[in-house]
């Protein structure tokens, strides 16, 4: 996806727009969501991505871009504080460019117009949307049902087509399908959930050791369709909403993973 516009945007603005838009100081997350990196003051040019990496500021830097919009950006609890080796190439790459640096985790998961989760869940047939699965009393994604029960084969195809590689799947739950629930990522926690919920399908980005039992034990599907894979709709959405709504240029850049 790649768009030019001829609008400009004051990082502040574009700042208090997307922390109103988003709800991006609702709740707890394990990142700061927003500006994370300062560059320059004006927007006029956005880069992308689903994960910060050095390739994806040496891509909006040759792209002569003034903001990185991520799903995943470089500061995280837990992560080393000190300025040092990778971390340390990454931010002198943003400054050098002058590039801003903005992400948006957990908000972007659960927003019901350009969220991962709502996308995924309409882009695979699913109706009469809720939220699903909670964190301080706030959704992490969404569920909902087929209007007309669909077989599972067909269900795979529309992973397939959706999220752009082949899923990983514990065929355990009924055929066919009337209801599913989805949380993109690594939200392997939350199979619980819609085990207890009666959902006949689970899907999020990655898979732990223990699903396969649950999953036969409880005679529900399960299914893996990549974290990169499942978390690519909500960034290209947003971009998008912002080209629309500020004029900007915005450019998608892909660098899939597998996993």
């Amino acid at each position: 996806m790649s768009s030019r516009g001829e609008g400009s945007v004051k990082r502040v603005r574009l700042l208090a727009y997307l922390e109103d838009y988003l709800g991006a100081r609702e709740g707890r997350d394990a990142c700061p969501n927003g500006l994370q990196v300062e560059g320059r003051t004006t927007i006029r040019k956005i880069v992308c991505g689903v994960s910060a990496c050095r390739d994806l500021f040496e891509r909006a830097a040759d792209l002569s871009a003034d903001a990185v919009l991520v799903h995943h950006g470089i500061l995280w609890e837990g992560a080393p504080r000190e300025l040092t080796g990778v971390q340390y190439q990454r931010v002198k790459r943003l400054i050098e460019s002058g590039l801003n640096l903005l992400a948006y985790h957990l908000p972007l998961d659960r927003h019901p117009e350009v969220g991962n989760n709502a996308l995924a869940a309409r882009s695979l047939g699913l109706d009469h949307l809720e939220p699903f699965g909670r964190l301080d009393g706030l959704p992490l994604g969404f569920k909902g049902q087929f209007a007309t029960p669909l077989p599972v084969d067909r269900f795979v195809e529309r992973c397939r087509q959706v999220f752009g590689q082949e899923p990983l799947i514990y065929r355990h739950g009924p055929d066919p399908l009337a209801s599913a629930a989805i949380v993109s990522g690594a939200a392997q926690r939350s199979f619980q959930d819609a085990i207890e919920e009666g959902l006949d399908l689970f899907l999020t980005g990655e898979v732990s050791e223990w699903v396969l039992h649950t999953a036969q034990e409880s005679e529900t599907h399960y299914v893996a369709a990549g974290h990169y894979a499942t978390e690519r709709l909500g960034i290209r959405a947003l971009g998008e909403h912002l080209r629309d709504r500020f004029g900007l240029e915005v450019t998608f850049v892909d660098l899939p993973n597998p996993v």
